[in-house]
């Protein structure tokens, strides 16, 4: 592969974005404005009533984050101007045909202007209503293809998908498409019609019952965890980005087609400043548990790898791969992520955050520090199981046979109490996969487009740096992502 330079590759192109509001969407929309201020234009695509609505949205969800304020410094202002005339908000949806644009005029514009597409949009719930996880993350994909494909001058669409698709396999995972019906256990007869009929007669089915709305969700979301368990994965969403590549290989014809897979994203390490986040990432929601002192045990193999790549690197990947593939036919499949350059374990993960949480302990909502002590470690389902039974489960039925409080607030506690371990262990069996998982991702294409990007000179080789190789894990867990958290994330 040869790569001309990449600021002037981008230089009077239009790009589409699906998913602006989201983490991703954003670094790459403020990576590319801020590069090359002389790109034609960016259409956001946002859910959202109209184009007023849509801009709203940008504005806030998006344009008004600390991500934005070197840009903002650099363009000081200036910068609603610029924004104004390279930015176009767009009030649509991916889950519908056309995208949802209903102005045809725009839709027309669109076509005719656009160079590249990426697409970003997806819910990554683990647990998500199965019939809104295939909605986005399936024929979303396929939504966002159909579009691309009237671009007239298209020169690639990007997907964004995620390396778990790879379910739970051991060993090292290999940078390669899935193919339409193509399962992890090898169970034949996974078809995408198929499954929107299992939905559609599902909701039916619901409604005869006048099921509640709660109802309907629950059992709308116990269908994804389900057929994605039938087929071999883990959990509804890898089972739907799966699907959506499947779709996009299917259907892409003569398109070019970059999928990018990133394992954990987290933080930006780099650009535009290190320690932007945005929400709770996979591995955060553990990280701000054990801050304020509400974990004190954790389940996982010490060992087990954890494959984290900054926000800021993904995009960087995405970028490159972008401008590498334009024009050129083909499929390319491009894992993101550390596991096997430099990766860090269960065990690494657990002494940051004792270290950070220990000299800077979380303030608690009376002005008291929240001490924080190193926490037990479940390295079997087994174990953990039979830990909550003993400090939980057992306790709770004894005071429910014994009936010693025979009133309405203790019957309502116990209620509480059940309602939060069934949730807990819920969670427990959702991100079982990753907390033993035995993995590593292959990224020899990575590999191959990281030694392209070199030979185009140190400048954009630094610029656009994505090799995990050169992250001390300590030093960005310890004063960059917990740092973020903090300052981010934690309320």
């Amino acid at each position: 592969m040869e790569l001309t330079g990449i600021v002037q590759s981008l230089e009077h192109k239009t790009i589409l974005v699906t998913g602006a509001p989201g983490f991703l969407a954003k670094i790459f929309m403020e990576k590319v404005l801020r590069v090359q201020p002389n790109l034609k234009k960016l259409y956001l695509l946002l859910r959202a009533a109209d184009t007023q609505s849509a801009a709203q949205r940008l504005q806030k969800e998006v344009i008004e984050k600390d991500l934005f304020r070197v840009l903002r410094e650099k363009c000081g202002a200036g910068l609603d101007s610029f924004i104004a005339e390279k930015v176009t908000p767009v009030a649509g949806d991916i889950t519908f045909d056309n995208l949802g644009i209903e102005t045809s005029d725009l839709r027309e514009e669109m076509w005719q202007e656009i160079d590249i597409v990426v697409n970003i949009a997806a819910t990554t719930n683990f647990d998500e209503r199965y019939d809104v996880s295939l909605g986005v993350n399936a024929m979303g994909a396929k939504y966002v293809l159909s579009f691309a494909k009237r671009c007239v001058k298209l020169q690639m669409l990007l997907h964004v998908s995620t390396a778990y698709v790879s379910g739970e396999k051991e060993g090292l995972i290999l940078e390669k498409p899935f193919k339409m019906g193509e399962t992890l256990n090898g169970l034949p007869g996974l078809d995408i019609v198929k499954e929107l009929k299992l939905v559609e007669e599902k909701l039916k089915e619901l409604s005869a019952l006048r099921a509640s709305k709660s109802a309907e969700t629950f059992a709308m979301k116990e269908l994804g965890i389900d057929r994605a368990r039938h087929y071999g994965w883990p959990n509804t969403y890898v089972f739907t980005k799966a699907l959506g590549e499947m779709l996009i290989g299917q259907s892409r014809e003569n398109l070019p087609v970059v999928i990018i897979r990133p394992t954990i994203i987290t933080s930006t390490f780099r650009e535009p400043f290190p320690g932007w986040v945005e929400g709770m990432r996979t591995i955060d929601s553990l990280g701000v548990g054990y801050g304020k002192g509400r974990i004190t045990c954790f389940l996982g193999d010490p060992e087990s790898i954890i494959d984290v790549i900054p926000g800021d690197m993904v995009v960087n990947a995405m970028i490159v791969a972008m401008v590498g593939h334009a024009n050129q036919q083909g499929e390319f499949i491009y894992q993101v992520g550390s596991s096997v350059r430099n990766p860090t374990n269960i065990n690494f993960f657990q002494d940051y955050g004792y270290q950070y949480f220990s000299k800077h302990p979380w303030i608690d909502k009376d002005g008291k520090p929240i001490k924080v002590g190193r926490v037990a470690i479940f390295s079997t389902m087994d174990s953990f199981r039979k830990y909550m039974v003993i400090r939980y489960m057992l306790p709770l039925k004894i005071l429910q046979l014994v009936n010693i409080m025979s009133c309405q607030y203790f019957q309502t506690t116990c209620s509480n109490l059940n309602r939060k371990i069934n949730f807990v262990m819920r969670l427990v069996e959702l991100y079982r996969p990753y907390l033993f998982f035995r993995g590593v991702f292959d990224d020899m294409n990575v590999e191959r487009l990281r030694m392209a990007l070199k030979e185009n000179g140190a400048d954009e080789a630094n610029m656009f740096c994505f090799d995990p190789k050169c992250i001390d894990w300590a030093d960005y867990f310890l004063n960059i992502h917990l740092p973020a958290l903090i300052r981010y994330v934690f309320k």
